[in-house]
């Protein structure tokens, strides 16, 4: 499937949805490189667990997410029927299309077809401004401006008066940021579809919102992947809620994948992925990245686990509490 999970697919989505299992890995990726050289313990059921947690919460809204439940042994189960924590996810499936490649990137098969596909974006919301974060750079360079927001100012440590919602592509070899108006016309939106996926999404991350400051997180950012069922109806897909798919903070301290990049940009690997990612074979070019050191692997899978206790409200995992976790990886980083 992917750098992070894998997919056994039991039906295709050819003529309506498919079915399938997702099987959460403990692989990790940063920067769009790939599968990483170490393993995380713990990660994979983490955030399959938190995953079914959120898309539960979703469904509860009224709104539809793929998921179809979690399996422990062969039974299919929802979130609260669980005995044991598990790794593995039962989902519906849709087709994913990919753009034609030529002169760039042409998205028209998107006009064209009508349902059961995933929608061409990566549909982002913010409710901060980190430092780090890609829309400074995208600012800085003069590509967008606040008032593309709806905002005066956006600067760094910001916490926004409202959430704004970005985009990038999905399905290209580098993903790149898009205006509302492109992102509306690859993916063949028309303007009360595009207003539901932004009004969707902001639904989604006040939730998100509300069950992480429960355990003392601030939700930061996030991303969600949608797409159309059968009916051409918007539906949440992939996972959503996790620590990789958010930038969590506690106490001020980046809680979430973040630390693996804040982590890895330290190193002389980093500066030849700044150097050469977006070139042909890019990956070739910048080589293995360095390993884990066996401290900083632990603390993170720790950090897995207890933000799955945490966010989720249920003690799956025999790990300190957050706040221990979190003073461990100020020493380690």
């Amino acid at each position: 499937m992917g750098s992070v999970k894998d997919l056994l697919i039991l039906k295709k989505p050819d003529y309506g949805l498919g079915e399938g299992i997702f099987e959460f890995s403990n692989r990790y990726s940063v920067f769009d490189y790939g599968e990483m050289p170490d393993k995380i313990e713990g990660k994979g059921a983490s955030l399959c667990l938190i995953t079914a947690f959120f898309f539960e919460k979703i469904e509860e809204i009224g709104i539809k997410t793929h998921y179809s439940g979690l399996i422990e042994g062969e039974k299919v189960k929802r979130f609260d029927e669980l005995n044991n924590v598990t790794n593995r996810m039962k989902i519906k499936l849709v087709r994913v299309i990919k753009p034609d490649k030529k002169n760039g990137y042409d998205y028209s098969v998107f006009h064209r077809e009508r349902s059961n596909f995933l929608l061409p974006l990566e549909v982002i919301y913010r409710n901060k401004i980190p430092e780090g974060s890609s829309l400074l750079r995208r600012i800085e360079k003069g590509e967008v401006s606040p008032r593309d927001f709806g905002l005066k100012e956006i600067k760094v440590g910001m916490k926004l008066e409202k959430p704004i919602v970005d985009f990038s592509t999905k399905l290209e070899d580098v993903d790149r940021y898009l205006s509302y108006e492109e992102a509306k016309k690859i993916a063949g939106l028309s303007d009360s579809e595009f207003n539901e996926l932004k009004s969707i999404t902001l639904r989604i991350d006040d939730l998100i919102t509300e069950k992480v400051s429960r355990a003392g997180l601030e939700n930061e950012d996030g991303k969600i992947e949608v797409a159309f069922d059968d009916g051409r109806n918007l539906m949440i897909v992939d996972a959503v809620g996790t620590p990789d798919e958010c930038r969590f903070s506690f106490e001020g301290f980046e809680v979430s994948k973040e630390f693996l990049r804040s982590y890895y940009r330290k190193t002389e690997w980093y500066e030849r992925i700044k150097k050469f990612k977006g070139r042909e074979n890019w990956r070739e070019i910048v080589g293995r990245p360095p390993k884990l050191p066996d401290n900083a692997k632990k603390v993170v899978s720790n950090l897995y686990m207890s933000l799955c206790n945490e966010i989720t409200g249920t003690r799956f995992f025999d790990t300190p509490k957050l706040k221990e976790v979190v003073k461990e990886l100020r020493e380690v980083l």
